[in-house]
């Protein structure tokens, strides 16, 4: 984050929010969040069916290798990560608990799931994966430095949708 950015963002700095292993609670915590349209794509089944199916964290090995909690400064759980592996390049997703949504907390929460990607893989490429129409997502990963690399058609839980690659170009302030 450049200094500008970094006067210019909201909420508490990344270094309040710590990357810890993500358990079954979180996981099952996580598969109750619900998010109001048309955030609600980002809806998980129950933790039962996540779990029976094996989707994503509901896997264990999978949560194991690839997905991490993001605490607050009180521990308390503010998001999740995943960090999937791509030859050369370390592919996130991420989730922000809801009701901390359109707060300002996006930046800082990017930044430290962006240090953790660093410190797992240093010398890959970071990128995400983003609908096109979620230009408040959009604008916290600029904000921290992820450029729109490609557009594309791909399919989501409701059928196929736009989508920006988004490529995170580190700064000599970042």
């Amino acid at each position: 984050m450049t200094m500008d950015q970094a006067a210019n963002h909201k909420g508490p700095p990344p270094s309040s929010m710590t990357i810890q292993e993500l358990t079954d609670l979180h996981a099952r915590e996580i598969c109750q969040w619900r998010y109001e349209a048309p955030f609600d794509i980002y809806n998980w089944p129950s933790w039962e069916t996540t779990q029976k199916e094996g989707i994503e964290f509901g896997d264990s090995s999978i949560r194991d290798a690839q997905y991490a909690a993001v605490l607050g400064a009180n521990h308390e759980l503010i998001g999740f990560a995943q960090f999937f592996p791509i030859v050369g390049v370390t592919r996130l997703g991420l989730g922000m608990r809801p009701d901390l949504c359109g707060q300002g907390l996006g930046p800082a929460f990017v930044q430290a799931i962006l240090r953790e990607a660093q410190r797992r893989a240093p010398h890959n490429e970071i990128d995400l994966e983003v609908l096109s129409w979620n230009t408040r997502a959009i604008r916290a990963y600029e904000r921290v430095g992820f450029y729109i690399a490609d557009t594309y058609t791909r399919m989501t839980p409701t059928g196929p949708a736009e989508c920006h690659c988004m490529v995170y170009k580190q700064t000599a302030d970042s």
